[in-house]
């Protein structure tokens, strides 16, 4: 499903003029939008997006892969700068193979890890090639 199936205050409808999405966009829109790679292979789908409170960005974007209906499903959390909104397919994007997400860093739902911690956070960003922030 996607943001645009989702958007109950009709937010998204094109109205002839700049507005919300894709430039800025509801967080729970995203919510379910599905993440493919580059050869189109779907990795999974948004679970989740952390806010780092302190600094008011968006972190990480938590998302499942595998499992039926949540059973055997693992989670991961993708550093959002390693995210690449696809408007056109209304889906996002992520710049990795299909086995490298298999074997990622990832927890379930009854484990969440120390997202605060830099130790963690130093590991998912190497991950994903993206530079940890300061927040």
């Amino acid at each position: 499903m996607s943001y645009e199936e989702r958007d109950a205050y009709g937010m998204y409808v094109d109205r002839g003029h700049k507005g919300p999405g894709p430039e800025l966009m509801g967080a729970d829109t995203l919510i379910g939008d599905h993440v493919h790679n580059a050869k189109d292979e779907h990795l999974g789908e948004i679970k989740e997006i952390m806010i780092d409170m302190r600094s008011g960005k968006i972190a990480y974007a938590v998302m499942s892969h595998g499992g039926v209906f949540t059973i055997g499903e693992k989670l991961f959390a993708v550093p959002w700068e390693a995210l690449l909104l696809d408007t056109v397919n209304k889906r996002f994007t992520l710049n990795i193979d299909k086995e490298r997400i298999e074997n990622a860093p990832g927890f379930d739902t009854d484990n969440w890890p120390n997202m605060a911690d830099s130790t963690w956070s130093n590991e998912i960003h190497s991950y994903y090639g993206t530079t940890a922030r300061d927040y």
